[in-house]
């Protein structure tokens, strides 16, 4: 999960999503390693939920705003 200091997804690049049975997504928390989103998924996945690792690429946390934002 996100850390209180700021860490960024560029950090922690890999993404712990639930998926409900509506498809509806949620994203759980964000890892440095697959391994530790994959550990994570797995014991959650106990209870009955669907639970996937994507790997988030984004290097930027933030929006830069556009000429359709400003007006």
């Amino acid at each position: 999960m996100r850390s209180a200091s700021g860490d960024s997804d560029a950090l922690r690049p890999w993404q712990l999503i639930r998926q409900d049975r509506h498809g509806n997504r949620y994203r759980v928390g964000s890892y440095a390693t697959r391994a530790e989103a994959l550990h994570l998924a797995e014991r959650l996945g106990e209870w009955g939920e669907g639970y996937v690792v994507e790997r988030c690429d984004r290097l930027i946390d933030t929006l830069e705003p556009t000429d359709d934002l400003r007006r």
